[in-house]
């Protein structure tokens, strides 16, 4: 790999519509290449890309790179993959054929690190929510803070927001081993879970991919309330909701509602001030927490916090709501760990305890996510999930895996049943919105979860012609 950049470089994504992948796209226009992709699917970041003056194929076939190699032929074409794209993509095996330079995406995102102060939020939880709530913190604060994420900040209608600028926020996926590819100015890790059982072996092979991550940052901060974190990694730079002592920033709650957190701001184990979280959830605290400690530790001052942190709002998918309908209230979340599921049904919990003295139904409709994670965590699924009142699962949204052990949703909705007799199969958002009247109730609060294609549930609900009650 060269080690900069060529300005005269062009540069082709396959697979340019995912949300990482478009980001950095996004980013490398802002920084003056030129860029192509392509991608089967259409959404808003190829609208965007083609706005910026991307050319997208809605193709995959090896033309696509015989045009872009005769389009740019006075530049260095960079052909740029995820770890999603497998060998068999019709651009990536003519690309090996012919022997055409190949990046990882990994790879071009630690380049354009190179030339700011760079924050990179890592972990198994949390990382969009917690680069969101840094990105808009260092934004409103210092003015002078670029982004590259996995999810859409509301702060910027994007999930990249790239200037010529002092900070640069980065969100970093370690779910293929390529999290040792880059240097930090500051390293976070917001916890360790083993997840990617389609990459690691086990927690220790994780872990080892985070050490390295670890040892590749200037400055680490760690989440000191998690177990794995705490006992793997040193770092002078700890947060905690939990502890005072020997913490250098804490937030420890003394007020937790539906609309938000108070807790009192310590550093080093100095009370500092009550703060107010304007976002529930106690693992959003974590994550704000972090955000907080991060400006800090690039010298914001305290009080540059306190007066923006009522503009934090969640990325979109992080426990979104979707709206109204027919009296049922919807949200969307990207939850799709057992861990997650557990804070999210326990967040939703929040919002069902009381209406005109009259308690709503907590419904979860679940899309479970990658054969390899159902495989690995079904009893733990089973047991997170049965804590909602009524539960619908859909088919597993391979990502690309091949079904080799014969994994089926209605094998969790077997193990929640003994537990809740409340549970069923449904086979995709399809059937939901053909049976919505049957399967909800008014009043009903349903959260939709998932990491695949499940989101479009509200779409397909608004769909005027298709609600048959």
């Amino acid at each position: 790999m060269h080690n900069e950049l060529s300005l005269n470089g062009h540069f082709h994504f396959i697979g340019i519509g995912g949300i990482g992948m478009s980001a950095i796209a996004i980013a490398l226009i802002k920084k003056g290449y030129s860029v192509s992709g392509s991608d089967l699917i259409k959404n808003d970041e190829i609208d965007r890309l083609k706005e910026l003056g991307a050319i997208i194929f809605n193709t995959q076939i090896k033309n696509n790179i015989d045009f872009v190699n005769a389009e740019f032929r006075n530049k260095t074409v960079n052909f740029v993959i995820s770890s999603a794209i497998k060998d068999e993509n019709e651009e990536l095996s003519y690309c090996k054929k012919k022997n055409l330079l190949l990046k990882h995406r990994s790879e071009i995102l630690a380049m354009i690190m190179k030339s700011y102060i760079s924050l990179s939020i890592a972990g198994s939880h949390g990382k969009t929510s917690t680069s969101t709530f840094l990105s808009t913190l260092l934004e409103l604060c210092t003015h002078n803070s670029s982004s590259i994420t996995g999810g859409i900040i509301p702060i910027y209608k994007s999930n990249a927001h790239v200037e010529n600028t002092k900070f640069l926020v980065t969100e970093i996926d370690e779910s293929d081993g390529t999290i040792n590819n880059y240097n930090s100015n500051i390293g976070i890790i917001n916890n360790i879970d083993f997840d990617h059982c389609d990459h690691f072996s086990d927690i220790d092979d994780l872990l080892s991919s985070f050490k390295k991550f670890a040892s590749k940052s200037n400055k680490l901060l760690i989440n000191y309330d998690c177990e794995i974190t705490r006992n793997n990694f040193t770092s002078d730079n700890k947060w905690s909701n939990k502890e005072i002592n020997n913490i250098a920033y804490s937030i420890i709650p003394n007020i937790v509602n539906k609309n938000n957190t108070i807790g009192k701001y310590y550093e080093s184990g100095n009370f500092v001030d009550l703060i107010k979280i304007p976002i529930p959830g106690l693992h959003n605290l974590s994550n704000i927490t972090a955000a907080i400690a991060a400006s800090r530790m690039v010298g914001v001052s305290f009080n540059e916090i306190k007066k923006n942190i009522e503009s934090l709002e969640l990325p979109k998918k992080r426990f979104e709501f979707r709206g109204e309908l027919d009296q049922r209230i919807i949200y969307d979340d990207y939850a799709h760990h057992p861990n997650e599921i557990r804070a999210t049904i326990k967040l939703a919990k929040m919002f069902t305890k009381d209406n005109n003295n009259q308690k709503r139904r907590l419904v979860a409709i679940f899309q479970p996510h990658r054969f390899s994670r159902v495989k690995q965590f079904i009893k733990e699924f089973a047991f997170e999930l049965s804590k909602a009142d009524v539960i619908y699962l859909t088919n597993i949204f391979g990502a690309g895996e091949k079904n080799i052990d014969n994994i089926y949703s209605t094998q969790i909705v077997d193990l929640i049943y003994k537990t809740n007799k409340n549970v069923q199969y449904i086979k995709n958002n399809f059937e939901i919105k053909n049976k919505f009247h049957k399967l909800t109730k008014k009043n009903d609060f349903i959260l939709n979860m998932g990491a695949g294609d499940c989101h479009n549930l509200w779409s397909l609900l608004n769909n005027k012609n298709i609600l048959d009650k």
